[in-house]
């Protein structure tokens, strides 16, 4: 092959790389735009749409319990309902000795989904009652599918499953009928933006929404019926790419990864230019790092302030850390709080390496 041939080559495998993702994403747009034509307008009836609520005092959340408090956690024992063969990892339905039916899922967005539902939780966004369960049996059981690697066939044992309540009493709207970081009642608000921090302090790197309906949203919309009233709660309903390290590429970014997530952690903030926080995060949506006012960091402050790290390190137990990883995790939080706090104490532009802890 002549010299020419090889640039010639060697531009078309280029061409291939910048062209190929191009036309991915123009195929995603196409597909999307067409399933929200066909989805026509939300079936909502609500009259009250919120997106966030003034949380508890401290002592008197529960880290572990979570959202649902102690009477909400999971009783055995389990029986088997069905099994779903959509989405990204294994995941079945069962019956708890309380009738209520959980969506049991394993893989490696088990902790990282348990522990992300009681940060955000615990700065008073609204999620779905979530919990990590070690260990546990299964009666009913059919022949699995994709479930068979977790539930064991013989004795329907299984271990390190995610629970997540499926209340048939909420009006549950996803995909076509969900919200988007860019269109939504709180546009500009600073509790939408508070909820973009916490998706960045938790590296939750999957954050697409309506506009990425062709391949799955992870925002929803929940409503709530209050006597004669109803009201639509705007929330994520997948946390599973946290607690690693962000990224918008698969090569960049990962989940529950105490590695990644220090390493990324004195890159959180990265400046203040015109009033406006910079931060290093990226992900599916990067655009939720941009246009954040340090007004809206300041009013989320003293809520992330009250996240000690004792209250940080139960909740992560309680999501399956380790000792070592409940430690590693909760003090690179309590560091990304921190920078938060110096942005906080002033608006002037400074750099990353500034905020950086001396110790």
């Amino acid at each position: 092959m002549s010299g020419s041939d090889i640039l010639v080559a060697a531009a078309c495998v280029g061409a291939a790389f910048l062209i190929g993702p191009a036309l991915f994403r123009a195929a995603w747009w196409a597909i999307g735009k067409r399933k929200l034509r066909a989805a026509g307008s939300r079936p909502l009836s609500a009259t009250t749409h919120r997106l966030w609520s003034e949380p508890r005092p401290i002592e008197q959340r529960d880290p572990v319990a979570g959202p649902g408090g102690p009477e909400g956690v999971p009783r055995p024992p389990f029986v088997f309902v069905e099994e779903h063969l959509t989405g990204s990892q294994p995941c079945i339905s069962v019956r708890d000795s309380r009738n209520r039916v959980w969506r049991a899922k394993w893989g490696p967005e088990a902790r990282s989904e348990a522990f992300a539902v009681r940060f955000a939780w615990s700065c008073g966004y609204f999620v779905e009652e979530t919990h990590f369960v070690p260990a546990g049996t299964i009666d009913g059981s059919p022949v699995l599918t994709r479930a068979r690697e977790c539930v064991d066939e013989a004795n329907g044992r299984f271990c390190d499953a995610r629970f997540e309540l499926d209340d048939p009493t909420v009006k549950k709207l996803f995909e076509e009928h969900s919200w988007a970081w860019d269109e939504n009642p709180f546009v500009g608000s600073r509790e939408l933006n508070g909820l973009k921090i916490v998706v960045m302090l938790l590296s939750n790197w999957d954050t697409k929404d309506r506009r990425d309906v062709a391949r799955g949203s992870n925002t929803a919309i929940f409503e709530h019926r209050h006597g004669g009233r109803r009201e639509a709660r705007y929330l994520i309903s997948d946390w599973g790419g946290s607690m690693g390290r962000w990224g918008s590429t698969m090569v960049t970014r990962g989940r529950w990864d105490p590695d990644g997530f220090e390493a990324q952690t004195p890159g959180f903030v990265t400046g203040v230019v015109d009033g406006h926080v910079r931060f290093g995060y990226a992900g599916q949506r990067a655009d939720i790092a941009d246009a954040i006012p340090v007004e809206h960091v300041r009013w989320l402050h003293p809520h992330l302030a009250q996240l000690t790290p004792d209250y940080l390190t139960r909740a992560l137990l309680a999501s399956g850390a380790t000792d070592e990883e409940a430690a590693r995790f909760s003090r690179a939080l309590v560091d990304r709080i921190r920078q938060l706090g110096e942005v906080c104490a002033t608006e002037r532009p400074y750099a990353a390496e500034e905020l950086a802890d001396p110790a």
